[in-house]
């Protein structure tokens, strides 16, 4: 789950970490009352979207006075925002933060995440903070200082000296810097987060750190525990797809092809999607609809994918384990005849009850390809897909 800067702001204020002052509003007139609030004669009207590059869009202005502040936030509230974060979507502006200006002495940028590498927690800084941090990793990786977090002693102090000192800060912001650092672990793994992302942390006007922008994400698995940040999901900023997904317990992300995938376990789909490409095919989504998936989950499973208009193809890959493979062919056979399936359809099915589930599906008499293992399987769902036929 992602959320917007000033949610994330509101988290780090409440432990500790610097933030400028600033407030939310979702009209011209709130924004003019949030800079009142805000107080100074010069302000920053930030758009808020799930998405980095922001400012290149035309989501971040600098203003001075609160006729400029109202105009900005009209104008703001009026578009739809595309930056490289965003997949090709425009991602709707329903909300502005009107925040203090700062005055920025040098950019930097901190964030921890999760490293499934290492297994741990892992801070990544860099005196090279800014918009185009990618382009810093990715030309000058020297110039990022990484700490790995121990998972039983946690952050130690020398950890985050190593990282100030390697980011080029003096004694006092050093020591600055390791409060935030403490911090952010401490709502990193008490909030069950998976990344937390500050680009940039500056260094202000009389040289202290602020935290000029906030980015985090939750783990979704751990939303239970959390349901004061499960009330902050702004579904408006989601995939529809994904998001109707999400509602049935499927684990679902767009991709750009046009074969859609339909699989159960997350391994098996990485690797499906795999022998599509493999193949020349190209993989429409992610599809995960999980090892104890029934008719009624597949039938969503088809609804879901036949939503978007560029699936010419649709491959079911199922592995029979805990799931028996006859009511898995149920499902598909209940799926197609209800959702009126017009794209050729690849399935194939091994494990428990294979022999009654293909035979299931060889006698429903829809018009369904059957494949013996997955290189068959995605041989012929991409033939499918460009509108050609395999040798049986």
């Amino acid at each position: 789950m992602n959320f917007h800067e000033y949610q994330a702001k509101e988290l780090f204020a409440e432990y500790g970490i610097p933030v400028p002052a600033g407030q939310v509003a979702r009209s011209g007139e709130e924004a003019v009352a949030a800079a009142r609030t805000v107080g100074g004669n010069e302000w920053v009207v930030k758009a808020q979207v799930h998405a980095g590059g922001r400012g290149k869009a035309g989501g971040v202005k600098l203003v001075s006075d609160l006729d400029a502040v109202r105009d900005e936030s009209i104008r703001m509230l009026d578009m739809s925002i595309s930056t490289y974060q965003t997949g090709g979507r425009s991602l709707p502006v329903d909300s502005v933060l009107i925040a203090e200006a700062t005055e920025i002495k040098t950019e930097l940028y901190l964030s921890a995440l999760v490293d499934r590498v290492h297994r741990c927690v892992t801070f990544m800084g860099s005196a090279a903070g800014g918009v185009d941090i990618e382009q810093v990793a990715e030309t000058e990786p020297e110039k990022i200082v990484t700490v790995h977090v121990n998972n039983t002693s946690g952050l130690q102090a020398f950890q985050s000296r190593q990282m100030g000192f390697g980011m080029g800060l003096n004694g006092k912001q050093v020591r600055q810097l390791s409060g935030i650092m403490d911090s952010l672990y401490r709502l990193f793994c008490e909030k069950d987060l998976s990344l937390v992302e500050i680009n940039p942390l500056i260094i202000d006007g009389a040289g202290d750190l602020v935290a000029l922008d906030a980015k985090i994400n939750a783990d979704d698995n751990a939303l239970f525990r959390h349901p004061e940040l499960a009330a902050m999901r702004d579904e408006s900023q989601e995939d529809p797809a994904e998001r109707e997904a999400s509602r049935h317990d499927l684990n679902y992300v767009t991709l750009d092809g046009n074969i859609a995938c339909m699989v159960n376990g997350a391994g098996l789909a990485m690797a499906t999607m795999d022998v599509i490409k493999l193949n020349g095919g190209e993989p429409a989504n992610f599809l995960d609809v999980g090892g104890s998936t029934d008719a009624a989950k597949v039938k969503e499973a088809f609804k879901l994918i036949l939503s978007s208009d560029r699936v010419e193809a649709i491959l079911v890959n199922i592995f029979g384990g805990i799931v028996r493979c006859d009511l898995i062919a149920e499902g598909i056979i209940s799926a197609v005849q209800e959702v009126g399936v017009n794209v050729p359809v690849v399935v194939r099915l091994e494990g428990t009850n294979v022999d009654e589930g293909r035979q299931m599906l060889a006698e429903s008499g829809l018009d369904l390809q059957s494949a013996s293992d997955l290189n068959d399987a995605a041989q012929k769902v991409v033939a499918a897909a460009s509108g050609m036929e395999v040798a049986q």
